[in-house]
């Protein structure tokens, strides 16, 4: 199964979503914010996609971030910092199973579903 991380109100996420449902592609839904996520996820991800690909650096939540925490921004912290944030990670994530996408573009989900 088809899983989209994100936030319901982000339009990047909800260009995907519309995506994904006008191309009838099954998925399942799961905000950050109403579902949240654990370390065994993040430490995933982070593994796979490397930590420059996972984190948006442009985001709110990282501007906000305190430098001490900018600064230990390693794997290992990172995990901490994203599992209690997960407003870092660029959005959205795309999990199909096999392999995970940051990000929409519509010919890269062209791609990947056909």
């Amino acid at each position: 199964m088809n899983t989209l991380y994100g936030i319901k109100n982000c339009d990047t996420v909800k260009k995907a979503r519309d995506w994904l449902e006008k191309n009838n592609v099954n998925y399942q839904f799961h905000d950050f914010r109403a579902d949240g996520l654990n370390e065994t996820q993040v430490s995933d991800w982070i593994n796979e996609l490397g930590l420059e690909t996972l984190v948006n650096k442009r985001s709110t939540t990282w501007k906000e971030l305190d430098e001490a925490s900018k600064n230990i921004f390693a794997e290992k912290s990172a995990i901490k910092i994203i599992a209690a944030n997960p407003t870092l990670i660029k959005r959205p994530l795309l999990d199909t199973g096999k392999q995970r996408y940051v990000g929409f573009k519509d010919t890269e989900y062209s791609k990947i579903f056909n």
